[in-house]
């Protein structure tokens, strides 16, 4: 099968899916709209994927380039003409692909445009209505997005979910490490290098409490809501520290509320870090933290569990998908610093539980975010898309 996929940026999610469709046997054409402050993948596209040039890929997205992304996109499915168009987010390449005229289309929401960017004005929601009436197919990586597309118009008969997962072969629980290798040393003070490159720290002393969150340091990813509640529970407890890795325009902010709550020189600033070495990093911890105000399936939440490591997470639809309270983890209401407090109090009490919480974190991993199966279902969704036509 011939298809094009288009997509916002070039991301580790980007990668996984183009690698995983060109070793399935199709013939792919990878069509990118634009090219954000920083590459966020290091990994070159697959040799497999025919890379598209067009007008579209050389800066950030903006409305007022719209009418020549169409004309050119247009041109683009003139020469390839492609047997179907995997195209997301809703609002940009989705609709770009529509405006083509092209069908069929397979609509893939990535969690931000359905839980956040439709709510930006009656423009976005008028957007997602016509792309989500117009589209031939719709998958996402969540029910909770599943539901909001099927209330923007989308036809329930034809949707699909499915978890976008992990590599379970790549995150595994620290006792399954073969390497022997020595780690590099750490410190709080020193971080990464100068060029911006993080090394795998040492491994922490048992004496610590290790909590671990990679999210992004943007306001939708509740950092500073963590930042808080560890300056409470830090105060009461003097082993307790935090590795938080990653950036953001939240950066300045997150350090003010360490600063001033006395406990800075507690938490660890790795920077951002390679996909690659992540595991390293959770390994690390003792305990996951999540505090996002808005997400799918979140795949740092499906790497923690595959590690091992019992969730602590906000209390928001997708994570009640993977989180169940006692079992992997532990739910504290969203935004609430006090309550997350209150639960990581709960969770350290609990110590000598953690191992426990944590198989049951990898056992819920095996059965529900394994990357290679899950994957499959969009492979099988081709099929059905390509029918639609």
């Amino acid at each position: 099968m011939k298809l094009i996929y288009f997509s916002l940026d070039y991301t580790p999610h980007d990668h996984r899916f183009l690698t995983a469709i060109a070793e399935s046997g199709h013939q792919v054409f990878y069509v990118r709209l634009q090219r954000g402050a920083r590459q966020v993948e290091s990994r070159p596209v697959p040799p497999e994927v025919e890379i598209v040039l067009w007008a579209g890929g050389q800066k950030p997205f903006a409305w007022r380039d719209l009418p020549e992304y169409v004309l050119d996109f247009r041109r683009i499915v003139r020469r390839i003409q492609p047997d179907l168009i995997h195209a997301g987010p809703i609002q940009t390449c989705a609709f770009i692909a529509l405006l083509s005229g092209f069908r069929p289309i397979l609509t893939m929401s990535w969690g931000f445009d359905l839980m956040q960017d439709v709510h930006r004005g009656k423009g976005w929601e008028w957007v997602t209505r016509y792309v989500l009436k117009n589209t031939q197919y719709f998958t996402s990586d969540a029910e909770v997005t599943r539901q909001k597309a099927i209330a923007y118009g989308m036809n329930p008969a034809r949707t699909v979910v499915f978890p976008w997962g992990v590599d379970l072969t790549h995150f595994t629980p620290k006792d399954w490490e073969t390497s022997d290798a020595p780690a590099a040393e750490m410190t709080h003070s020193q971080n990464s290098d100068s060029a911006g490159t993080t090394h795998a720290p040492a491994e922490l002393s048992d004496d610590w409490m290790t909590l671990f969150c990679n999210r992004a340091w943007e306001p939708i990813y509740g950092v500073d809501v963590l930042a808080r509640a560890f300056v409470r529970v830090a105060a009461e407890i003097p082993n307790l520290r935090l590795l938080l890795v990653g950036s953001g325009s939240q950066g300045n902010r997150i350090r003010e509320i360490l600063m001033q709550g006395g406990v800075l020189e507690r938490v660890i600033f790795p920077g951002q870090v390679r996909n690659t070495d992540l595991p390293r990093f959770y390994h690390m911890a003792d305990l996951y933290i999540s505090p996002s105000h808005i997400d799918g399936s979140s795949v740092s939440l499906m790497e923690a569990m595959a590690c091992g490591l019992p969730c602590l997470v906000s209390d928001i639809p997708a994570n009640r998908e993977w989180v169940q309270e006692g079992y992997n983890g532990w739910l504290f209401r969203d935004g609430d610093d006090a309550d997350l407090a209150a639960k990581l109090r709960q969770a350290l009490q609990q110590r000598q539980h953690l191992p426990q919480i944590g198989r049951n974190a990898r056992r819920i991993a095996e059965e529900r975010a394994d990357w290679r199966k899950n994957v499959q279902v969009l492979l099988e969704t081709y099929q059905k898309v390509k029918e639609a036509r």
